[in-house]
């Protein structure tokens, strides 16, 4: 193809989601190598020095990041790209760093007017003293991906003292009430001038004779987990909602390239109603392998993983040339 670049996918990191990158990166790495690039993988670590000789042994056009979790979708490999002026795929350092940050990104919907639970943060040692907020609630790092870490706390039950017990993400957590309901995603990709549009929404069933009473790191990656239906099949004035929503969090948070939406929707006791949606998180650096939420969505709506992926590096090469000007 006349279009072909050198492309350096980025996969492994340090974070706990380590193993879900490096099956992103390969799958990337072999459908970019399909659209014509020739694209690699490196592997990172902890060692920035590492990371640093290794593209200027690779001489990428631009990189693609497949990371996933502290130090890839933090805003932190970002700005090593950045101070190395080359192009990369997904959010810059300031929508990363925010989107990750559970509090913060909080604050950033509540200004934008998007619908949050109910919540705050706190010192781990003031869930140790007793329930933060009436039972059932949920406990989250401020600053990990995929769920790792997140506990929901039910009434009569010991999980309280099991959390501070095992709790080692800092010494401040965010409470939010927990919604009852189903799990929906919204995946988002940029538009150029059009501005970003969403793809469809997934309606996401945890298997829960498996253990999974929520979509926990377990029921998101291990196999039979989860179920996926698309488009969902709710109420389509909540469908609609969840797409505008998705689109609005990702504009807010300046988000570029692709970002999915995560939401709790309860439809427990709405009748006929649309029910209520709760926006939990936005994922600049969703999963990418050909069977994650994102690729999957894209290909109800008739974009192959191949083209997805190509489409991303043909993305960023298309920022960095407008930054330029």
């Amino acid at each position: 193809m006349s279009f072909s670049r050198r492309v350096t996918v980025l996969m492994g990191g340090a974070s706990a989601e380590r193993e879900v990158s490096l099956s992103s990166g390969a799958g990337v790495v072999a459908a970019l190598q399909a659209a014509g690039h020739e694209a690699q993988g490196l592997d990172v670590t902890r060692d920035l020095g590492a990371l640093v000789a290794g593209l200027a042994d690779q001489k990428p056009d631009v990189v693609f990041n497949a990371l996933h979790g502290r130090f890839g979708e933090d805003g932190a490999v970002q700005g090593v790209l950045e101070w190395l002026g080359l192009p990369y795929t997904h959010s810059g350092i300031r929508a990363s760093a925010t989107a990750m940050d559970k509090a913060a990104s909080r604050a950033v919907f509540l200004a934008a007017g998007l619908p949050v639970a109910e919540g705050r943060t706190i010192a781990i040692s003031e869930l140790a003293a007793g329930d933060p907020l009436p039972a059932p609630y949920v406990v989250k790092p401020l600053d990990e991906g995929s769920s790792v870490g997140v506990s929901i706390v039910r009434e009569g039950s010991n999980q309280r003292e099991r959390i501070v017990g095992s709790w080692r993400f800092g010494p401040v957590a965010l409470v939010e009430e927990f919604i009852p309901g189903r799990e929906i995603t919204v995946g988002v990709l940029d538009g150029g001038a059009a501005g970003p549009h969403a793809l469809t929404v997934t309606d996401i069933t945890p298997d829960a004779a498996s253990g999974h009473d929520f979509y926990d790191y377990d029921a998101k990656y291990g196999e039979g987990g989860s179920r996926h239906a698309l488009p969902a099949e709710i109420h389509p004035q909540a469908f609609e909602q969840a797409c505008e929503i998705a689109v609005a969090a990702h504009a807010a948070l300046g988000c570029s390239g692709a970002s999915r939406s995560d939401f709790r929707y309860d439809d427990t006791a709405c009748g006929d109603g649309p029910g209520r949606l709760i926006l939990l998180e936005v994922n600049t650096q969703p999963g990418m392998t050909p069977t994650s939420l994102l690729p999957e969505q894209a290909a109800y709506c008739g974009v192959s993983y191949e083209e997805l992926c190509d489409w991303l590096v043909r993305d960023a090469l298309n920022r960095a040339e407008r930054a330029r000007r």
